[in-house]
């Protein structure tokens, strides 16, 4: 075996794992180093001249931590939380953020090789958070890159919330 199939290889046999939540229906993951932690709903603070998307801030544990609507980031309409209705917390920027989904489905190993580009008519200049499409056997999966889906001027307004 030369050195170029044994690399094929080892990337066919790569995993990755990831978390996935839906937002509608849609289901998306992001990968688990990411995350930080996901937790239930709380009392959110608004707070005056946010941006749109942002619902407010949460004290948690003593941090307090911008949360952002993933529904309205993404133009959804908004929708009341529930029983379903999760935070992902993750650091980006050396900034924890938590992102409110519709709920979090499972963690999935999903092999590096179902990844597929996203298809042109979704790569446009509001979907470079999009890192790819997990390709499994009966659904598709949006691979987020959370790095990616604030600006660095949002990302400077949340540091400012």
């Amino acid at each position: 075996m030369d050195v170029e199939e044994n690399e094929v290889r080892q990337q066919d046999d790569e995993l990755i794992q990831l978390v996935t939540f839906s937002i509608g229906v849609e289901e998306f993951g992001v990968d688990i180093l990411q995350v930080q932690e996901i937790i239930r709903t709380m009392e959110i603070t608004n707070v005056p001249r946010a941006p749109d998307f942002v619902e407010g801030v949460i004290n948690l544990r003593g941090k307090v931590i911008p949360i952002v609507d993933l529904r309205k980031r993404f133009g959804l309409e908004g929708r009341e939380h529930d029983k379903h209705t999760r935070i992902i917390v993750i650091e980006i920027s050396m900034m924890i953020v938590g992102f409110v989904v519709d709920s979090v489905s499972e963690v999935l190993r999903i092999p590096a090789n179902t990844v597929e580009p996203p298809p042109p008519v979704v790569s446009g200049l509001e979907s470079e958070y999009i890192e790819g499409v997990g390709n499994m056997d009966d659904r598709l999966l949006v691979l987020l890159d959370l790095n990616q889906l604030l600006s660095n001027e949002e990302k400077e307004a949340l540091n400012m919330v």
